[in-house]
């Protein structure tokens, strides 16, 4: 029988395979990977970490007084004409942060076209308004979500499987219909729709209304302002028709996203 081939000899040198790849003995190249107890210690550090930016956020618009200037309109105007170039930054921050909680987003879009011009009351407006729903729709997701997750109402939770099937679709209606209710930025936040779906849909569903409000909003205050009793008959009637309008087209979308 012939010996082994000397050429065929595949034994590792002194140290194993680090020592062929000049790796110090008994080290691997590759790093372990984090378990599961490091990942969910960074995930809660980050949910800490947001929460207190939100806290922070909200504490200096109140030392700087933007939730008593918001809370009282006949003050946001002044105020935001006070600050000059920076009024543009501090209504897109006080929306922003005050929205997703609870002040009412029509108060910032119906001042918008009172203080500026309609092409600027309507960029901010619009810059405002998408932040607002950012945050929410983060904070339900990242932050929150188990604890928001059991307040969301019924009524929304019915849009769930048009969600899963018609995502973008089912966000523009929502926002074109619903606009802005803080449950709303909760209730897609704690769904399974992408961020990307999300932010795009509502851009879409929110281009019409805040473009008709930025647009038309000082021309109807000024017409009402100065409009006899008799118009207001016809506006009372106006009102009624956009109610009822709303109703039908709340009910068709339903009908579309949710069929029976």
């Amino acid at each position: 029988m012939s010996s082994p081939d000397p050429s065929l000899d595949l034994a590792l040198p002194p140290g194993g395979a680090a020592a062929s790849s000049g790796e110090p003995a008994g080290t691997s190249p590759l790093a372990p990977l984090p378990g599961p107890a490091a990942s969910g210690g960074a995930a809660r550090l980050a949910k800490i970490g947001a929460v207190a930016a939100v806290l922070a956020l909200l504490a200096a618009a109140h030392r700087a007084g933007l939730l008593e200037i918001f809370g009282e309109p006949a003050r946001i105007k002044q105020a935001l004409v006070e600050l000059g170039p920076w009024g543009y930054v501090a209504f897109v921050a006080a929306y922003a942060a005050l929205q997703p909680f609870g002040v009412p987003g029509t108060v910032f879009i119906l001042a918008a076209p009172l203080i500026w011009p309609w092409p600027v009351a309507f960029a901010l407006s619009m810059a405002g308004t998408m932040a607002a729903s950012v945050v929410g729709f983060s904070f339900a997701r990242f932050v929150a979500r188990d604890w928001v997750s059991k307040r969301v109402p019924a009524r929304f939770r019915a849009y769930d499987e048009a969600l899963r099937r018609r995502a973008f679709f089912t966000v523009f209606m929502l926002r074109l219909v619903l606009w802005m209710p803080p449950m709303l930025h909760v209730f897609f936040g704690v769904s399974g729709v992408r961020f990307s779906t999300h932010f795009w849909g509502s851009l879409a569903g929110y281009l019409l209304p805040l473009l008709a409000t930025a647009y038309f909003g000082e021309r109807v205050f000024g017409a009402l302002r100065d409009a006899p009793p008799s118009a207001w008959v016809g506006v009372g009637a106006a009102l009624v028709t956009v109610m009822v309008g709303l109703w039908l087209l709340r009910r068709r979308a339903r009908q579309e996203v949710v069929p029976s």
